[in-house]
């Protein structure tokens, strides 16, 4: 048994009083969050939908012909990541060396890390996993001819015949990384192919920064850079400097990914495999994607489409003054990076069901361990011992402040679990 999949009670939201157990075999203990049988704050996954995500966003991407490498630093869970395998995954993305390992565990043999790599002991690591990992791909993002003389200076100084698949990646001005013109890229990729450790397998975009929940403006952003890109393959094309047999085109597509496919089905010369790298699909949220998909659904006219599958559960453990209560959650416990929790339900003390949370409760501050619900006082009022449900905005930088989470049945059951590696 895997020791990283034991739980006891010196794990967050695992109860103090339980026997330690496996991720496993939770299931097997009958809890329920109705009944107060985990101590609060938690965060959980509702199975349901995380089932409808997970099958709906691979449809998606099938549907249209292209592949899914699902960015696995939203989750860090070699449970999930599992179950997108399973459900055919072309592969699993990382931004990190350190966080490929989550990936091989889950049994992932094709990773994109969607970074540049430069210094010595990643690709120290690098060349240790693909040593001794039979059949495993890994490609990394270059952006400039210095990281491929840093490549070519680690590879000297080893000694090191090593060459590794890598990815060009094409930005415009005032964005994160990658090449800001057709000129750059093309020079870039000579230099690749003229280089004795590296592999150029294809061509990588990063969207999401351009992103702004403005439908209009976000097609011609992004279709400004999908075409560059499109110019770019077809450049890089014509000179030979693809080396594999399949040419990789690959981009993020958490929150614009209708406007990225088109991009991702370019016709070259070879085949080509249109690889998108969402993450956050799979648990969705309440707020900043879920208005990002609003326009998606417009945009393509979807109607079924993902819902939000994480939830802390929080208790009312004070209402000191009128308008005010105060909820057994903070800044430790769940995202607050692009805008703060939203109340979603409310258990009233003693109830074995959620009802919707009036419209007038609004999460306005948090604390490391409280958060703070405004109401009318002149409408319902939460008391003491309530169960508020809070919907989160941003689901990476919620999973990162849990170690594991319970997954629950529609009726509050605990049937399953997943662990993190953050």
């Amino acid at each position: 048994m895997n020791i990283k999949n034991n739980l006891n009670s010196g794990f967050k939201g695992f109860p103090l009083t339980a026997e330690p157990c496996s991720i496993e075999d939770i299931g097997s203990r009958g809890w329920n969050v109705f009944n107060d049988d985990l101590p609060y704050p938690l965060a959980v996954l509702k199975e349901t939908e995380l089932e409808h995500n997970l099958r709906w966003m691979q449809a998606f991407a099938a549907e249209r012909d292209i592949l899914i490498a699902p960015h696995g630093k939203t989750s860090m869970s070699p449970q999930l990541f599992r179950r997108q395998l399973e459900l055919g995954a072309w592969g699993l993305t990382f931004a990190t060396v350190f966080q490929v390992n989550a990936g091989l565990e889950a049994g992932a043999k094709r990773v994109i890390i969607a970074n540049q790599v430069v210094n010595d002991a990643d690709l120290d690591a690098l060349a240790y996993l693909l040593g001794k990992t039979p059949g495993l791909r890994i490609w990394f993002l270059v952006d400039s001819i210095a990281q491929v003389e840093l490549i070519e200076s680690w590879a000297s100084r080893r000694a090191s015949a090593q060459r590794f698949d890598c990815l060009l990646e094409v930005s415009v001005n005032g964005q994160r990384t990658g090449v800001r013109n057709a000129e750059q890229a093309l020079a870039l990729a000579k230099r690749i192919k003229a280089s004795a450790n590296l592999v150029l397998g294809g061509l990588e975009c990063y969207e999401g920064g351009l992103a702004q929940c403005n439908s209009d403006q976000d097609s011609k952003k992004v279709g400004a850079l999908m075409a560059s890109l499109e110019h770019v393959a077809k450049a890089c094309d014509k000179h030979d400097l693809f080396e594999n047999p399949e040419i990789i085109i690959s981009a993020g597509g958490s929150a614009v990914f209708d406007l990225v496919v088109p991009g991702l089905k370019m016709t070259l010369s070879k085949p080509v495999a249109g690889i998108l790298r969402s993450g956050c699909y799979v648990t969705h949220d309440h707020d900043f994607y879920s208005k990002m998909l609003r326009n998606v659904e417009q945009r393509t006219g979807l109607k079924d489409s993902l819902l939000p599958a994480l939830e802390v559960w929080t208790m009312v453990q004070s209402v000191p003054e009128p308008g005010l209560a105060i909820l057994s959650c903070g800044k430790r416990d769940i995202s607050y990076d692009l805008s703060l929790p939203v109340v979603a339900h409310h258990v009233p003390k003693g109830s074995p069901q959620k009802q919707a949370a009036p419209a007038s409760w609004t999460i306005f501050a948090l604390n490391d361990q409280h958060a703070y619900l405004r109401f009318p006082q002149d409408a319902a009022t939460p008391q003491v011992g309530d169960k508020v449900i809070l919907g989160i905005s941003h689901p990476c930088t919620t999973f990162d402040k849990w170690a594991w989470m319970p997954v629950i049945s529609d009726s509050g059951t605990v049937i399953a679990a997943i662990s993190t590696r953050f």
